[in-house]
């Protein structure tokens, strides 16, 4: 590991090199370990270590951006250089304003020496534990698990110095049960937070419940949305509209709706990246400190997020989401630690109240169709099940969807009392009414 106060001496020497106006130096280093297993064993085990060492250089309003993995001096210099050079070849940029200044930044538990340092044999020991699992049910287990570190430094000509260093675990597994599949992931800075064993479980136990689907009609049906299907909800929103960047640029469905409902009043959706029950961050990659943003409150249009670019142009302050990346006029604020709302009901309380309907697991191959109506299309899959008269009666074979979030968000009837963490959200479980089923698959 290089620490805070190697990571800031390359930095350091990067910025002395570029000789600019304003320069900006980041660096990632770290290593990961990732073991994949299918057909229930081990087939790949591999370890990464690498580093990125990326020069900003402002000359005017012209902004040159240049990145190497080599950390040896003459390379510290040379991409210094050459991004000072691209600068000088670049057109000028008329919306930039500055860098950031430095402000303080909040301390954050980012950090677990184990989990850094897990071993090839720990993660075999974990996947050993999923497979007995797995054979517990009758199923074969897939997945994979990554273990690993990253060291995150950023300084700048402004007074910018900032430093993290982050652990983190990876589990996912799909489980198989003849024509049955079932799907669990876990993510978190401590690897003892996976439990391999019980989301094995979880998800040997789902391939079995969907084994045999049969077809439905596609249609409208009542919907019962998991947690790894909401988070995807939350993705896409993150993805096409709440970055300030695609509202400044009339694309984003919350343009010119702030204060304006924009979904149901039970509906309320955040961003914290110091919030530990997410993967906290401290700080983002211009090395301003992360704000709380209120995205949705009670279903009305709140606010969005910050770099420092596109809050400039507005005459505000950054909210810490600055994309990694050296393009203004490409990178995107977006919110990476989201968090939803909970409610007070159950999954079960959700089934038993639900006459006619779908429960979804998860979904897969989604994309846009149209970003300010949040028009998605894709497919569940790994476990969706037929609800009828308060009871999951038999598993379906996969649907395909077209449906806008926003109007489903505008029909959920029932929110989960307990949140989980997926991916970069915090998410419960939610019934929507009325969700759009479009076609059928024979899996």
């Amino acid at each position: 590991m290089l620490g805070r106060a190697g990571a800031l001496d390359i930095l350091k020497a990067a910025i002395e090199a570029a000789d600019a106006d304003m320069a900006q130096a980041s660096i990632r280093i770290g290593e990961f370990g990732l073991t994949r297993f299918a057909n229930s064993s081990i087939h790949q085990n591999v370890l990464e270590k690498n580093a990125e060492l990326a020069v900003k250089v402002i000359a005017g309003k012209r902004i040159g951006y240049a990145a190497t993995n080599r950390l040896d001096e003459k390379s510290i210099c040379g991409i210094a250089k050459k991004a000072a050079e691209f600068a000088r070849h670049s057109q000028e940029n008329p919306d930039f304003t500055s860098l950031p200044h430095a402000k303080p930044i909040k301390d954050a538990n980012t950090f677990d020496g184990h989990t850094a340092f897990y071993t090839p044999e720990e993660r075999a020991e974990d996947v050993s534990g999923m497979v007995c699992e797995a054979e517990r049910f009758g199923a074969k287990a897939a997945g994979a698990i990554s273990t690993g570190y990253q060291e995150f430094a950023i300084m700048n000509s402004l007074g910018v110095e900032a430093y993290n260093i982050r652990s983190q675990a990876n589990l996912s597994t799909v489980m198989t049960a003849e024509s049955g599949f079932g799907y669990a992931d876990r993510a978190s800075i401590n690897v003892m937070d996976l439990n391999p064993v019980p989301a094995a479980a979880e998800a040997a136990a789902r391939s079995c419940e969907s084994r045999n689907p049969i077809s439905v009609e596609p249609g409208e049906y009542d919907v019962i949305l998991m947690p790894y299907a909401v988070a995807e909800f939350l993705e896409f929103l993150a993805y096409t509209g709440l970055g300030a960047r695609s509202v400044q640029e009339g694309r984003s469905f919350m343009s010119g709706k702030f204060g304006q409902q924009i979904t149901g009043k039970n509906i309320t959706i955040w961003d914290d990246g110091l919030n530990s029950a997410g993967l906290p961050i401290p700080f983002d990659s211009e090395g301003v400190p992360k704000q709380h943003v209120q995205m949705i409150v009670d279903g009305v249009a709140k606010g969005v997020v910050y770099d420092s670019y596109t809050a400039h142009k507005e005459g505000k302050e950054s909210t810490g989401h600055a994309a990694p990346g050296g393009d203004e006029e490409s990178a995107e604020p977006m919110p990476i630690n989201m968090f939803m709302a909970p409610g007070d009901a159950t999954v079960p309380e959700m089934i038993a109240e639900t006459k006619k309907g779908i429960l979804v697991t998860r979904f897969h191959y989604t994309n846009v169709i149209h970003p300010i109506l949040t028009i998605i299309t894709g497919m569940t899959r790994d476990g969706t099940f037929l609800v009828e008269d308060g009871k999951v009666t038999k598993p379906v074979k996969n649907l395909r969807f077209t449906d806008s979030i926003l109007e489903r968000l505008n029909h959920v009837d029932m929110i989960s009392r307990e949140p989980k963490r997926q991916s970069i959200c915090v998410v419960p479980a939610i019934r929507a009414r009325r969700f759009r089923f479009t076609g059928t698959t024979e899996f």
